[in-house]
């Protein structure tokens, strides 16, 4: 083998090691790319509706890929102006798991219905209080969370939130 021969065959060999090294890294970014929910979301108040109101002064929704589940972390103002703060994981199995930091349920249930669809319920003291869907748009661009049910203090709410990707 003379220098030439030997100094591809090196290189074929790092080439062909780095690749197997950064495969995982790869996919997982991969993975999460492909997920529509994964990144950074903004209420857009002028597009969202609540019923019976009041609307949050401002919102955003952070969601970051962990293997088939979904970290989402939420802050915003609510509608006195208090700052909010929750965070939770999307676990897609129709099991009900802790949502801490929402006075209107306790746990909730999160199914994926297709790649940009996810159904969920919510439970307030053992008791089905919320349903609705996020849906992502076709685009990637814009994302809907619709929500029935009752909230704390036991009043009807009807809520379309409707969040731009940042």
């Amino acid at each position: 083998m003379n220098r030439f021969s030997a100094f591809v065959a090196r290189r074929d060999v790092i080439v062909a090691l780095t690749a197997v090294a950064l495969f995982p890294a790869l996919s997982h970014d991969a993975l999460a790319q492909s997920d529509p929910l994964t990144g950074t979301w903004k209420l857009n108040l002028a597009k969202s509706t609540y019923n019976p109101g009041p609307a949050p002064k401002s919102a955003s929704l952070t969601y970051r890929s962990q293997g088939q589940n979904v970290l989402r972390i939420a802050e915003g103002v609510d509608a006195e102006g208090k700052p909010t703060k929750s965070q939770w994981e999307h676990v897609y199995d129709g099991k009900p798991y802790a949502t801490p930091g929402v006075a209107d349920y306790d746990t909730s249930s999160y199914t994926r219905v297709d790649p940009r669809t996810v159904s969920f319920s919510r439970i307030r003291a053992g008791k089905a209080v919320q349903a609705g869907l996020i849906a992502v748009s076709a685009d990637g661009r814009t994302m809907t969370i619709s929500t029935a049910g009752t909230d704390a203090k036991g009043q009807q709410t009807v809520n379309v939130a409707v969040y731009d990707k940042q």
